[in-house]
């Protein structure tokens, strides 16, 4: 996982939150709509905080966990920045497979936003899931990120050489079977595993969650080119509004969920 913590170390995920900001917004309309009205919350491998400081702005206690120590450094800072530390129980260093400060039961509802995808191994993956359960109170809700295989092979195909190896057949075919992907060029995106997308659900559920929603983060807007989104923000922001509305709604839709980048699994746990 080094690899992971000095990729976070240099990378702004806060600023990519706000250069991506259909992601963010998509994410919290779904977040906002399946939490509890009050409680603790656990944002597990939160980054910088993003959610966790939205979170706190809503009145919940919050715990923030981080495998880097330099985001977990900066989500503090930005929470005394912001005037919430008071609303945060800890700060901690953790990794998501063992998060080893926490109490069974402990958290109203959890969010774990980064792990998954940066966990190629799939008994790694188990054991985060298997933490996540362990931590959340039962009929606690969960909100949990994936990225689409489907999404990035074909951001493959349209771009290859931004995503070596992948810039050849051979490469792709055998990235859809594994769905791990190892950027070539140094300094690019980390090691990273990439989801099928009907594995999603059962996966979680096997791992005692009930589903309630699956989420395309950028549902058919990851789509658009630039040109494309200046032509509808340049029709002003009430098109722009509307527009985001549209985003949202068929950010469910089964059938464009592969084009989405971003998945958000939310689930309740169950007494197993």
């Amino acid at each position: 996982m080094n690899k992971v913590m000095d990729y976070y170390s240099t990378f702004d995920e806060w600023g990519r939150l706000d250069r991506e900001p259909l992601e963010f917004q998509i994410n919290w309309h779904y977040i906002h709509k399946y939490l509890p009205k009050n409680g603790c919350i656990l944002d597990n491998g939160a980054g910088p905080g993003k959610y966790a400081m939205k979170l706190a702005e809503e009145g919940f206690q919050v715990t923030l966990t981080d495998l880097t120590p330099k985001l977990v450094n900066i989500a503090e800072n930005k929470a005394k920045e912001l005037q919430l530390f008071n609303q945060f129980k800890g700060f901690h260093i953790m990794d998501a497979k063992d998060l080893n400060l926490l109490k069974d039961e402990e958290f109203d509802a959890s969010l774990m936003m980064g792990p998954m995808y940066h966990l190629q191994n799939e008994q790694d993956r188990d054991a985060a899931v298997k933490e996540l359960y362990r931590v959340t109170k039962n009929e606690g809700v969960v909100f949990v990120a994936f990225m689409s295989r489907m999404r990035h092979t074909i951001s493959s195909l349209l771009h290859p050489e931004a995503w070596k190896p992948n810039n050849t057949i051979d490469n792709i075919e055998e990235f859809i079977t594994t769905g791990n992907f190892n950027h070539q060029d140094k300094g690019r995106f980390t090691g990273a595993h990439y989801v099928d997308i009907q594995e999603i659900n059962p996966f979680m559920e096997s791992n005692g969650f009930e589903t309630l929603s699956l989420v395309g983060s950028s549902s058919v807007g990851s789509l658009f080119s630039k040109e494309q989104w200046d032509y509808w923000t340049s029709k002003g922001q009430t098109e722009v509004d509307q527009l985001i509305e549209l985003l949202k709604k068929t950010a469910t839709d089964p059938y464009t969920l592969g084009v989405s980048s971003h998945l958000l699994y939310i689930g309740r746990k169950k007494d197993k």
